[in-house]
């Protein structure tokens, strides 16, 4: 909830303070309340007190043997499940970080201010409310897999639709719409997947090790964004780019199996 509204306040915002007195102001800014944000949910602070969970192995029942970190990764990388779990979200950091950087510059090529952009990223801050909300409670109803896979397929059709028409404000609100509400709605099946498949005790590590996968695409969605405009001049090759990935990451997740993953009982 503090990433989102971090998105919905800091983008129009930034916009217009950068556009009056450059990037470093904004900056400085972002990097005041990324502090304040630390010191209020730190471990030892006030409110992270109340973040705190009870202690416990996390197990489903009794019957799974003890398993260490070791055996837990071994375990999980050994499913081909899990495997394609990971590739899958690769591309959600890809395109998320290259949006999130680049998707400003691109609008001012376009014709447009920078302000449109940031207002573009705080409506997919707003949206990703909704549609994070939703994709949890639709889990309870329609197997995960298929709900990644619609994900990343509507995120392909949603880029090729934007830069397929021409760039104007309604446009980019628009986009903005579709794109918050398929934006980090891939994390509660994601965890759901990983949770039914290899039960809760390790489920931050498994998790985390898929969002190691997204932080991976995430850089190189932001770096490969300024090397082939530098490069080309255009920001259309990283736009294909993205459409590809996306169909790519709604076929990788079909396969996915939901559900455990059989372990020996305790003697």
């Amino acid at each position: 909830m503090t990433t989102i509204a971090h998105r919905l306040t800091s983008s129009p915002s930034g916009s217009a303070v950068a556009a009056g007195g450059g990037w470093r102001t904004p900056v400085v800014i972002i990097g005041f309340g990324c502090l304040i944000s630390l010191l209020s949910f730190g471990p030892r602070s006030s409110l992270g007190f109340f973040l705190a969970a009870p202690r416990g192995d996390g197990s489903r029942g009794k019957e799974a043997a003890p398993q260490s970190l070791r055996q837990a990764l071994y375990e999980a990388f050994a499913q081909r499940s899990y495997v394609m779990l990971v590739l899958g979200f690769f591309t959600c950091g890809f395109q998320l970080a290259f949006i999130t950087v680049h998707l400003p510059a691109y609008l001012v090529d376009r014709g447009l201010s920078a302000t449109v952009g940031g207002w573009t990223l705080a409506t997919i801050g707003l949206c990703n409310i909704i549609g994070s909300l939703t994709y949890g409670w639709l889990c309870d109803y329609v197997p995960k897999r298929y709900l990644l896979s619609f994900n990343y397929l509507v995120r392909a059709l949603a880029i090729l639709a934007f830069i397929s028409f021409p760039v104007t404000p309604f446009s980019c609100i628009t986009f903005g719409v579709v794109m918050g509400l398929v934006w980090l709605s891939v994390v509660p099946p994601t965890n759901g997947i990983i949770a039914v498949m290899f039960r809760t005790k390790w489920l931050a590590t498994l998790a985390g090790f898929a969002f190691l996968s997204h932080q991976v695409g995430g850089f190189l969605g932001a770096w490969l964004g300024g090397i082939l405009f530098d490069r080309f001049g255009s920001y259309d090759p990283v736009w294909r780019l993205s459409i590809a990935l996306g169909v790519a990451s709604a076929l990788i997740n079909l396969p996915i199996i939901e559900k455990p993953i059989s372990r020996p009982a305790t003697a």
